[in-house]
C-alpha cells in the first residue's frame, strides 16, 4: 500500500471515531484542551495567533479564539485562495461580523471586513488543525497540503500547536518530504512536546 492510501485509510477511521463523540463532549473536551493550550509559555508570551475556525466534529478551536481575543492577542485566520491553492492570512476582531461560510463550508474571513496580513513574520505561534497526529509531532492534515504550503512560506519558526483529542493520537502517520510537524501537541489528558524549541 503507497503512503497516500495508508493516509487515506487512517484519514478515514480517525474522522468516523471523531464523529461518534456528542457535541456536548466535544465542546467539554475543548474546553480542557484551551486551558491547557493558554497554559503553555508560548501562547502566554505571544502577541499574534494563528489559528483556524473548526468544521465537522473538530476540536472547538473558536473556545481558544475567543479567549485569545479576551487576552489582548491579535487572531488572523486562513482564508483558501482557489486561484493559487494557498492560504491567505488575515487579521480578525470580531468571531462573528468579521467571518462566513467559504470553501468547503468552513468559515473564513470576510476579505472586505479584515486586513490582509502580507507580512506572515508577525505571527508568534500557529495553531494547526488535522485530523491525526503522532507523538513525534508529525500531522496528517485533510489532503490538500494547504498548511504544509503555509509553513513552507515562512521565513522565520513561529511555535507550532495542534489541538486534539486523546483518539487522534495514533502511534505512527506515514511522512512525506514536504509534511511538516508540529512542536506541542495538546489532547484533553496531556501536553506532548515533540520538539525542544518550545518551552513548557
Amino acid at each position: 500500500m503507497n503512503t497516500q492510501a495508508m493516509k487515506q485509510g487512517l484519514r478515514q477511521s480517525i474522522i468516523a471515531a471523531r464523529l461518534k463523540i456528542s457535541a456536548q463532549e466535544r465542546h467539554r473536551l475543548s474546553q480542557q484542551i484551551t486551558a491547557r493550550i493558554t497554559g503553555l509559555e508560548a501562547y502566554q508570551s505571544a502577541n499574534i495567533v494563528l489559528g483556524y475556525l473548526n468544521f465537522g466534529a473538530e476540536f472547538s478551536a473558536e473556545i481558544l479564539l475567543r479567549q485569545a481575543i479576551g487576552d489582548g492577542k491579535q487572531v488572523l485566520l486562513p482564508k483558501v485562495n482557489a486561484a493559487t491553492r494557498q492560504l491567505d492570512i488575515y487579521r480578525v476582531g470580531d468571531l462573528e461580523k468579521d467571518v462566513a461560510p467559504g470553501l468547503w463550508n468552513i468559515r473564513e474571513p470576510l476579505p472586505e471586513r479584515c486586513t490582509l496580513v502580507e507580512d506572515l513574520a508577525c505571527i508568534d505561534i500557529i495553531v494547526l488543525p488535522g485530523v491525526a497526529f503522532s507523538r513525534d509531532g508529525a500531522r496528517l492534515g485533510y489532503g490538500g497540503g494547504f498548511y504544509d504550503k503555509l509553513l513552507a512560506r515562512l521565513t522565520h519558526r513561529p511555535a507550532l500547536v495542534a489541538a486534539a483529542f486523546a483518539l487522534q493520537l495514533v502511534e505512527s502517520i506515514p511522512q512525506e518530504a514536504t509534511d511538516c510537524k508540529v512542536e506541542c501537541l495538546v489532547s484533553e489528558y496531556e501536553t506532548v512536546y515533540c520538539a525542544e524549541k518550545i518551552q513548557r
